[in-house]
């Protein structure tokens, strides 16, 4: 495998297994933390986090990984190398649809209707129990599609 494409590899090896730890992280204990909190507590502690994430120190490794998994993808193609272009190809798509897409078509739209919830209110408790269920499962998604194409992307550098 040539020298830029390798490098593409690990970085977005590297990308992919740092945000499915922070992702990880959210589905074994930040989720379970929140949810023990009386609802209103929780809401107001999500929408803080909601709020905080949006920072280029989260932002640029979510969508860089992206990005560099993407142009990885497409210098091992170039590379002629089958068996590592196929992993690299499967990482990106990975990475792509099971990350970035499954955050922005489900974890967002949750996101922003908890955003327009008073968290005292009696109606807004009814949404966090549901909120919890439905944005954590969507979050395991999330993690394991990380972790997979964090796999995919290091056996691109060893075939």
């Amino acid at each position: 495998m040539a020298t830029m494409t390798s490098a593409l590899v690990l970085v977005a090896a590297l990308g992919c297994g740092l945000i499915a730890g922070v992702f990880y992280a959210f589905s074994t204990f930040v989720m379970k933390a929140l949810a023990r909190r009386p609802p209103a507590e929780g809401i107001a502690a999500m929408q803080s986090i909601n709020v905080v994430v949006l920072n280029p120190w989260f932002l640029a490794p979510f969508l860089g990984t992206g990005l560099v998994g993407a142009a990885a993808a497409v210098t091992a193609l170039l590379a002629a190398q089958p068996a590592a272009t196929a992993s690299a190809i499967a990482g990106a798509l990975l990475y792509i649809v099971g990350t970035l897409w499954v955050t922005i078509g489900r974890n967002v739209p949750r996101n922003n209707a908890l955003a327009r919830l008073a968290p005292h209110e009696p109606a807004s408790a009814a949404y966090w129990e549901r909120y919890v269920a439905e944005w954590t499962w969507w979050n395991h998604v999330r993690t394991g599609a990380a972790l997979a194409a964090a796999i995919l992307f290091s056996l691109a550098l060893i075939v």
